[in-house]
């Protein structure tokens, strides 16, 4: 078996995608506007437009340093106007976002004002499918820059992005500013971009609504992540970079039988997850079937307790009854746009399992899940509910039982129909494009912490993020926003079974020593020949040798701080948030809360746990323990 990520790498290189600039639009708060100014972006963007909740009407525009260009934007104002406008405020470039004819332009551009102080003109046009570039010719003499974006209600921040291909059919030599509706989200989309044809002639990027937490006042913590992913700096250091992998894990490490899928899904996810209508469906569906935003909670007794503010992210209320559905919708999605019919997974505690018999019952697909002869017996609620959605439940036989030996037999199925079968892999682990797919998907947790944090606490970052790790979905979700964020940390807590030295265990941090596990090269519990040894924990879901290349990444580099957590010290934890606050958590989540045993915080401290999902499916394992 090899490694087949640098053999699908693309070649191409943008030679100066350094070089593109940036530019933040819709600004309007004064104290914002220093803050933002302080990322020293190349342009700043004023709306003067009265039909907008963007529009600047501030009597000055100060603290912006003279390297950033200050850039109005007018729609169909007099040119006396616009002269006005950039004396009073001392603006080096305009945007005009209206009908403005070439005649108009090339007035303005012929003023003392312009060509004294060689104040730039950038046209805007609104691209669709049947947009004429025809139209652009005219202009070229007359504007310093295009600007391309999507028709909103108002001009200025809607939001909406158009499809970017259409720019291979650029016939100009004419720099232009690349907008609309572009987020944190689309930092690889971009990269991607760059190193195609449509963007020889990309001078810059234009973002705005977006990066808001309201119509003019930007988050700052996330435009400056953007900022250095576009400018490549720090990009890599904690995500997946073009090959596969974090640091040195990851990769796609997989049989030639299986190259075709995994190839085909590596070419098309980044662009499929990028389509307009595929993240409209995506949204809709999380918004109106999985019920989301999850709420995050204010867990004031358990708080009280451990002296610190503790926030549990609800994604124990999601449908099913776990985070795993966010994922699950996504992939189903993009198995439909690829074509296939038949969908595999694998499932440990059996939430995957659930969650993915549910989106192929909403999508009416077949669906065969893989489950360890020994799961079943410990999670039969949820093995009847698969049944009950319409899938077929396969035990696996061999090894352990449990989580590793499905994940062998779904593999197994995958080469054997690999042109109809879409196999939903349900954690952050596999071969690439996996761990970054799945991740992607269940980055919508953090996102959502961010913005209700906020509202809580008038701050977007926690002080530390804690989730739960077998294989590590839940805990990518939680982290992803804040990776790059180093004021925040990350604590991952793996299940120590017995104990960490008992032999039963399933601490892979620990534990483990890289090598290869499910297509990825990763942290791995094995013997000094390689062999894989058998993981153990009291919870379904975390019994597994093995953990995501992210994680394994976060944890050689030290961004994320490694707990291990003992069967008894889960358990108890579990009982705690029951009897505190009346929530019954997965023995999983149980894990994430026995570390403020563990570990001391500071009464000031925002502690944001992953509750990655109820207890329901765990009754059994509760009452047996407990003796209930």
């Amino acid at each position: 078996m090899k490694d087949t990520s640098n053999i699908t790498q693309q070649a191409t290189e943008q030679t100066d995608s350094a070089a593109i600039k940036l530019k933040i639009c819709g600004m309007k708060y004064q104290d914002n506007i220093e803050q933002v100014a302080s990322l020293q972006p190349d342009y700043l963007g004023f709306i003067f437009y009265d039909k907008t909740p963007r529009n600047y009407d501030a009597k000055t525009i100060t603290n912006v340093p003279e390297t950033i260009k200050k850039t109005g934007v007018f729609v169909n104002a007099e040119i006396s106007t616009i002269i006005k406008t950039v004396t009073d405020y001392n603006l080096q470039a305009v945007q005009l976002h209206g009908h403005e004819s070439p005649y108009y332009c090339s007035i303005l551009k012929s003023t003392k004002l312009f060509t004294k102080n060689k104040v730039e003109i950038i046209k805007v046009f609104s691209v669709n499918e049947s947009f004429n570039f025809n139209q652009l010719e005219p202009y070229e003499v007359v504007c310093d820059y295009f600007l391309f974006d999507t028709k909103g209600k108002l001009p200025g921040g809607n939001g909406y992005k158009f499809d970017w291909s259409l720019l291979n059919n650029y016939p100009s030599t004419k720099p232009f500013f690349l907008s609309g509706g572009i987020g944190l989200s689309d930092v690889d989309v971009i990269n991607k971009f760059k190193t195609s044809e449509a963007s020889k002639y990309c001078y810059a990027i234009d973002i705005n609504s977006k990066f808001e937490i309201e119509p003019g006042l930007k988050k700052v913590s996330a435009l400056k992540a953007f900022k250095n992913h576009l400018n490549n700096k720090n990009m890599n250091l904690y995500n997946v970079d073009e090959k596969g992998y974090y640091g040195e894990f990851g990769g796609a490490y997989i049989p030639e039988m299986l190259y075709p899928n995994v190839e085909e899904l590596r070419q098309k996810y980044l662009e499929v997850m990028s389509e307009p209508s595929f993240k409209e469906e995506f949204n809709q569906l999380l918004k109106d079937y999985v019920g989301r935003p999850s709420p995050l909670y204010f867990a004031k007794r358990l708080s009280e307790k451990y002296n610190t503010k503790i926030y549990l992210k609800r994604e124990d209320l999601n449908h099913t009854g776990a985070h795993k559905i966010n994922n699950t919708i996504g992939q189903i999605l993009m198995a439909k746009r690829l074509g296939k019919h038949r969908i595999i997974a694998e499932t440990g505690a059996g939430q995957h399992g659930v969650a993915t018999a549910t989106v192929c019952a909403l999508m009416g697909l077949e669906c065969i899940v893989y489950m360890g002869e020994i799961d079943i017996a410990r999670q039969a609620p949820n093995v009847a509910r698969m049944k009950m959605l319409g899938a077929t439940v396969v035990p696996a036989k061999s090894g352990s039982r449990t989580l590793k030996d499905a994940t062998n037999e779904a593999i197994r199925d995958w080469i054997n129909n690999p042109v109809d079968t879409h196999y939903i892999i349900g954690s952050a682990i596999g071969p690439h494009p996996y761990p970054d797919m799945v991740t992607r998907f269940q980055a919508v947790i953090s996102e959502e912490i961010k913005w209700q944090l906020l509202e809580h606490e008038n701050k977007e970052n926690p002080d530390y993020v804690v989730a739960c790790i077998g294989g590590g979905s839940n805990a990518a979700g939680t982290y992803y926003h804040y990776l790059h964020d180093e004021d925040v940390k990350i604590i991952a807590v793996e299940a120590a079974g017995l104990g960490v030295d008992s032999g039963e265990s399933a601490a892979t941090s620990v534990l483990g020593k890289e090598g290869i596990i499910h297509g990825c090269k990763t942290l791995l519990m094995q013997t000094n020949d390689g062999q894989i040894t058998e993981p153990y924990s009291i919870s379904a879901g975390l019994d597994y040798p093995g953990v995501g290349p992210m994680h394994a990444h976060l944890a050689k580099t030290g961004r994320a701080e490694f707990m291990s957590i003992t069967d008894d010290q889960a358990m108890n934890a579990g009982l705690e948030l029951c009897k505190l606050e009346g929530i019954i958590p997965a023995i999983e989540s149980s894990h994430a809360l026995a570390i403020f045993e563990q570990k001391t915080f500071k009464p000031d401290d925002i502690v944001v746990v992953s509750l990655s999902g109820r207890g329901d499916k765990d009754l059994n394992n509760y009452i047996e323990y407990f003796k209930i």
